[in-house]
């Protein structure tokens, strides 16, 4: 009998059964430490407290309505982001893609309500990834995810990555948005120079664009401040979150300034199970964990810890790594030709340490926040093993 799941994954032959703090526990008693977190998801680590009593409260009271009616929570949480970001209005996403979605039928709707329907095309960037809906595999231009699903969407120009003149030469009078990872994750880990976000921010107010960031998972607290554009000063119009504003439960925002966002008027956009009861509640817990005194402070003085001991692996290891990269505890290693990333990762694995793997030949690291100093020992021991075994393929 075939597989009834798509094969759209290939996952090893592990079975989680249960997750605390900065470990998951295989069947059969295994344990491995999580430095993915789920992609960049369970910022608090796994079943944190408060988000565990959080779900388990509101799941005996109301699960959904739709937004048909007001779901508790929901006006709440959205005030929060607003008032520790540049944002003043939310509307609430399941997913990261879903998020990306909003956020570029917002781009183009801006300049629909300001009577320029023709300002409609996108500038993204080489190495980007904003999901896997259509828009957002069109909007990232990876030719491996456009591959077998028709035409192109039309309205999205790619310039290279870094390539400041031919960004400039792209913008035309039909562009109404940028939209650029402050941190690219599935691209290789590439950090975005403070310096040229806030060239961006200054190219998009010369040309009356929509500067749009898509922090799904470089945001909520992963660099050390809440927003990963927060390190450059320039703000964003639009903004897309997801992933660690959860903490492993599904929910994600679309986040606008009032001049960005006010036009989206009822009919433009909807989402049946959007900001419904449980994701706010999670959400709620979340939030306040990450804007707790001391927390962020706390990722900026371990990814530091975490960085050091990294360089020092990348010396000894000189022959396989070429380049330590990243921001906070979003941190990639380059791996040298002949090394392959995804077999770095098996063997972690086999050291019992979880790690990924990203674009440009980079394994990634994405550990839980809530990481502290006993944790980098461990895994940067797990890594050094898993870098003596790597063999060039």
């Amino acid at each position: 009998m075939a597989r009834p799941l798509m094969d759209t994954y290939s996952p090893p032959d592990i079975d989680f059964e249960r997750g605390e703090g900065a470990y998951l526990h295989a069947r059969g008693g295994a344990r491995y430490l999580d430095f993915i977190s789920g992609i960049a998801v369970n910022g608090l680590g796994h079943c944190h407290p408060a988000a565990v009593k959080a779900l388990q409260d509101q799941a005996g009271k109301l699960w959904h309505t739709s937004n048909m009616f007001r779901a508790p929570g929901q006006i709440e949480l959205a005030e929060k982001y607003c008032r520790d970001s540049f944002a003043d209005r939310v509307f609430f996403t399941n997913s990261g893609t879903e998020a990306v979605e909003c956020a570029l039928k917002t781009a183009r709707h801006y300049h629909f309500a300001q009577g320029r329907p023709d300002r409609y095309r996108v500038i993204t960037f080489t190495g980007a990834f904003h999901g896997r809906t259509f828009g957002a595999i069109n909007a990232g231009g990876n030719p491996a995810y456009l591959e077998g699903f028709g035409p192109r969407m039309e309205g999205f120009d790619q310039v290279a990555f870094g390539d400041h003149e031919a960004l400039k030469s792209a913008i035309t009078e039909e562009t109404a948005a940028i939209i650029v990872e402050p941190v690219q994750g599935e691209g290789g880990v590439r950090a975005i120079p403070d310096v040229c976000l806030r060239g961006l921010r200054e190219l998009c107010d010369e040309h009356g664009l929509l500067l749009i960031y898509d922090e799904v998972q470089c945001g909520a607290g992963r660099t050390g401040k809440l927003w990963a554009h927060e390190w450059s000063g320039a703000a964003p119009d639009i903004m897309a979150v997801a992933k660690g504003v959860g903490g492993g439960f599904p929910m994600g925002a679309c986040l606008t300034t009032e001049a960005a966002g006010a036009h989206m008027k009822i009919g433009t956009h909807g989402s049946t199970f959007g900001g419904n009861p449980l994701a706010m509640a999670v959400g709620h817990a979340v939030y306040d964990a990450l804007t707790a005194p001391g927390f962020l402070d706390h990722v900026t003085d371990i990814a530091n810890t975490l960085r050091q001991q990294l360089s020092g692996l990348v010396d000894a290891h000189a022959d396989k790594v070429a380049e330590l990269r990243g921001r906070g505890l979003l941190i990639g290693l380059k791996l040298k030709d002949g090394y392959v990333n995804k077999t770095l990762a098996a063997h972690a694995r086999a050291q019992h340490l979880l790690m990924g793997a990203a674009g440009d030949n980079v394994a990634r690291l994405a550990p839980p926040l809530i990481i502290d100093e006993t944790h980098v020992r461990e895994a940067v021991a797990a890594l050094d093993a898993a870098l003596g075994a790597l063999e060039p393929q």
